[in-house]
């Protein structure tokens, strides 16, 4: 390892050489309580910047074993010294001066949601912590600027990482909250399963949002309050007793006007598979992690997905055991993303009836008599969502505003009233019963409308609905292959926008509709597992889900180290959720099924 002597002697003799010359620096260098890693450089002044590093020995760092020997602790800390970083070095970007991205200092910049992120990582064996950052490294046109970079390696450097990087340093009551908040959210995580519950929403949490581009919490929001029949309370390891509202496994319906917060309560839920920080207003709105938002998406790639158990006897004869299409209607592409989530193994799916076909989620019972089963080949979610749940141990939470046939089937009925909870299930199916007997007593009157008695028998003679038999089980055995052009290729490139697209090669991937992306560091991550599948584990012998398993047990192993291919590891890359990765797969119309 270099001396901090020997980097100042390197940057003197590169000073005002042709930018290039900078690669000279690349190395670690012991800046005394910490190591300076130069780990890539950029090889213009206009290019992405150079990647560093500081890393700083456990023991030096200090931080107390227990907020780092467990995962969710771990991450926690992690972030929060990262939001510490971040601030510092916002302090400092761009005071060195110079051409194109001379005197940029980036690290991640966190959200509202906690994920484990590439820019800070703490080693749970020592509490060894390794900070990924960007820095654009000073030039004038396109000859270095050595003495810009000194000032920013061994001055603002230095007294940003010794004013957030070691625990000394740092208020030691707020760092303990912050672990004591991430132990009592991943508490209330562990209680849902045992307690019968997919979710739960404290009282007292701030759901709206500022506006639809702002995450932060609406100043004067409505706080919730969960109505009395559906409370529970959870004694937290640290905040102590929280009540709040248990959403229980099964089908819930969540309905109410227009504008009252019936899709703000999803929204919520939806994010709710993360952790949130304090002070955002759902830090205790915790949903079972693998719950899924299901949409419908029309256009999307469909690549040999057992659609059966929802549409079948196409007039095409098309198979619907291994539906392929290029280009997928609303409804085809809702059927093989329900498919597509119980192959990721989602245990809640979550719907909002404005983002879904309407043919795929309801037929009443008057187009089922006008336009009869063995005419219609989609069986709606409707007349699955009881299935889903009994057999395959998969509930539903939907939002609905202009149907009441989810009344039926549903075991809890919400409605949102002004951003206030009621319970309203026994009068819901109050109503849904009498409905049902009026319906009942017309059918026995005489048919209006009808020209003569013939058409009045036609009509009337009509077969009533039926429930149907339970289908199969949908097969998951789609065996994906790798595509030896890109195998082979030594400079796959991978790009993204936003949390919207990765492009893989040539091939974009329409990621737009996944709406539990919650930063664009995951879509980023995301490319690089597309491209590590494509170079090593796409051999042709394995399943999706095997495909899948492989690669979350590989980042449970190494973390986001796992996707690096090369000598150092990207600064910004956030880890992605199982359904994430599959959903990427299932969008990827390169993948050779």
């Amino acid at each position: 390892m270099k001396s901090s002597e020997d980097l100042r002697r390197i940057l003197r003799a590169v000073d005002h050489k042709s930018y290039p010359a900078y690669k000279d620096l690349r190395g670690a260098y012991s800046l005394g309580s910490f190591v300076l890693g130069i780990d890539h450089v950029q090889g213009d002044p206009f290019a992405s910047p150079s990647r560093l590093s500081v890393q700083i020995d456990g023991a030096k760092a200090a931080f107390p074993p227990a907020y780092y020997r467990e995962k969710h602790c771990r991450i926690a800390l992690q972030d929060y010294l990262n939001r510490l970083f971040y601030k510092e070095i916002e302090k400092y970007t761009f005071k060195a001066k110079g051409s194109g991205k001379s005197g940029l200092i980036s690290v991640s910049r966190c959200g509202q949601e906690i994920l484990e992120r590439s820019a800070v990582t703490i080693r749970p064996a020592d509490g060894q912590l390794l900070v990924r950052f960007s820095v654009g490294f000073p030039a004038n046109g396109r000859t270095i600027n050595a003495s810009q970079l000194e000032r920013i390696l061994f001055e603002f450097l230095p007294a940003c990482v010794q004013s957030v990087l070691f625990y000394r340093r740092l208020p030691a009551a707020k760092v303990q909250a912050v672990i004591h908040l991430a132990e009592d959210q991943q508490f209330i995580r562990s209680q849902l399963e045992p307690m019968g519950l997919c979710a739960f929403v404290a009282n007292g949490s701030v759901l709206p949002r500022q506006s639809g581009v702002s995450a932060l919490p609406m100043k004067d929001g409505i706080p919730f309050v969960s109505p009395k029949s559906m409370e529970v309370t959870l004694n937290l390891p640290h905040h102590g007793p929280l009540s709040g509202m248990g959403i229980r496994k099964g089908i819930t319906l969540i309905v109410g006007g227009g504008y009252h917060g019936k899709s703000t309560l999803l929204e919520a839920l939806e994010l709710g598979v993360y952790n949130h920080i304090a002070g955002d207003g759902r830090e205790y709105v915790i949903t079972d992690d693998t719950a899924l938002k299901i949409r419908a998406e029309d256009g999307r790639s469909i690549k040999k997905t057992d659609i059966s158990m929802f549409i079948n006897n196409l007039p095409n004869k098309k198979d619907t055991k291994a539906f392929y299409s290029e280009d997928a209607s609303g409804s085809t592409s809702q059927a093989a993303n329900v498919i597509e989530g119980m192959e990721s193994g989602a245990k809640v799916f979550l719907i909002d009836e404005d983002t879904c076909a309407t043919n795929f989620m309801i037929r009443d019972e008057l187009m089922q008599r006008v336009v009869c089963r063995d005419e219609e080949p989609i069986t709606p979610f409707i007349e699955r969502a009881r299935f889903l749940y009994e057999k395959c141990g998969i509930s539903s939470v939907l939002v609905a505003g202009s149907s009441g046939a989810y009344f039926y089937i549903a075991d809890s009925i919400l409605q949102m009233d002004r951003y206030v909870p009621k319970d309203i299930t026994e009068f819901a199916k109050k109503e849904a019963a009498e409905y049902a007997a009026v319906s009942a007593a017309l059918e026995k009157s005489p048919v209006q409308g009808c020209p003569d008695a013939q058409s009045r028998s036609h009509a009337q003679n009509r077969p009533a609905v039926q429930k149907l038999p339970d289908p199969a089980l949908p097969s998951f055995r789609r065996v994906p292959s790798c595509n030896m052009a890109l195998r082979r290729d030594d400079r796959l490139k991978t790009r993204t926008r936003g949390t919207d697209d990765v492009q893989l090669g040539h091939e974009n991937i329409d990621l737009r509709y996944l709406e539990q992306l919650a930063d664009h560091e995951q879509t980023a991550a995301l490319s690089y597992i597309l491209a590590m599948a494509e170079k090593n584990l796409l051999d042709g012998r394995k399943t999706m889900t095997q495909l899948v398993d492989a690669i979350c047990a590989l980042m449970e192993e190494k973390g986001l180290a796992a996707l690096s291919s090369g000598s150092y590891l990207p600064t910004d890359l956030a880890m992605p959720r199982r359904q994430e990765i599959f959903a990427c797969f299932n969008r990827y119309r390169g993948l050779k099924l």
